[in-house]
């Protein structure tokens, strides 16, 4: 292995394997690595944020980014920053090893941004002027369920706050130096299946959502076996679960297995804008989106995130969804 993991007070440096781990919030681990290309933080793990307040994601004004997770392992916090050509990143918690052996899948290692082949010229500019994105690996399938289900048919905001109230209500304060930062780790499955249907509904999460994140969480072991299965395969084990179709598995998959072919469908803009930078169609249909697409199959994941990058976005004119407010009610 390229990187390294070191305890706190350790001077040499040794091999990740032999690293003991971090149980308390005061010892931590490191491990430095070199990314085979160009690397932007930034747009690398920007999917993992669920809004500027996301009790589970911060990025530092120094350009550092802080992660808490549940790993296989316990609760974890991830702090990667780069350093020159190299990224450094240090981690706390039962997690801590787990996350650092998943250093390079997180930061896009697995992906390959060179099977893409641009077939449009925005496509191809937006690539020469992002050369640092790649496609992220989390390798951890529940925690992109839940805040996906939770951001059905709903607009964003709602989604964000409901992710945020139900995070730190349930959840549990991050290993390591993050009071400040006020991160937090979400639920095991156990807690998020013991959630009042009260809270639920103060959170404005709907039946149908919540029970959707119910069921799912009852199975959460078979779940997570998505994250090592071809996409077509990941796809349907997700979609067993009633209330899961195909817009919550791509937007889940994209991010646990890192699914360069999981396109968004059924989305309530991404028609639209796909349209809209390919053939000047502000009003395409997902179906016209997939034909749009298809030179890209294979890659049809990474060819809409360059579009949204390029800056190529129509302009809204029709009317915006109406949030609602079932807390109220």
């Amino acid at each position: 292995m390229a990187g390294r993991f070191a305890p706190r007070t350790a001077l040499p440096v040794l091999p990740y394997q032999a690293a003991p781990a971090a149980r308390d919030d005061e010892s931590f681990l490191t491990r430095e690595w070199t990314p085979p290309g160009p690397l932007d933080l930034r747009l690398v793990l920007s999917p993992l944020r669920r809004g500027p307040a996301d009790p589970t994601f911060r990025m530092t004004a120094d350009g550092t980014f802080w992660r808490a997770t549940r790993t296989p392992e316990g609760p974890g916090t991830l702090r990667v920053a780069a350093r020159g050509d190299r990224v450094r990143a240090e981690a706390w918690g039962p997690g801590a090893e787990w996350l650092l052996a998943g250093l390079p899948a997180l930061l896009g290692a697995d992906d390959d941004p060179d099977a893409f082949v641009p077939h449009h010229r925005l496509l191809a500019a937006t690539r020469h002027r992002r050369p640092g994105l790649r496609l992220l690996r989390t390798g951890l399938v529940v925690e992109s369920l839940i805040p996906s289900i939770l951001e059905q048919k709903v607009t964003t905001d709602e989604a964000y706050r409901a992710w945020r109230l139900l995070i730190r209500r349930y959840g549990t304060p991050a290993p390591g130096p993050t009071a400040t930062l006020g991160l937090h780790v979400m639920p095991d499955a156990r807690t998020w299946a013991m959630i009042p249907s009260w809270e639920w509904h103060k959170a404005g999460v709907d039946t149908k959502r919540s029970s959707t994140i119910l069921r799912a969480v009852r199975v959460a072991r078979r779940l997570e076996e998505a994250s090592t299965m071809p996409l077509a395969e990941a796809t349907a084990r997700l979609e067993l679960i009633p209330g899961i179709g195909p817009w919550t598995s791509a937007e889940t998959l994209q991010r646990s297995n890192g699914a360069a072919d999981a396109v968004t469908v059924g989305d309530y803009h991404l028609p639209g804008i796909v349209g809209h930078a390919l053939a000047d169609n502000r009003h395409a249909t997902d179906e016209e989106m997939l034909t749009l697409l298809t030179p890209y199959e294979g890659q049809r994941h990474r060819a809409t995130r360059l579009i949204l990058l390029s800056g190529r976005i129509r302009e809204r004119r029709g009317p915006r969804m109406t949030p609602g407010n079932i807390a109220a009610l």
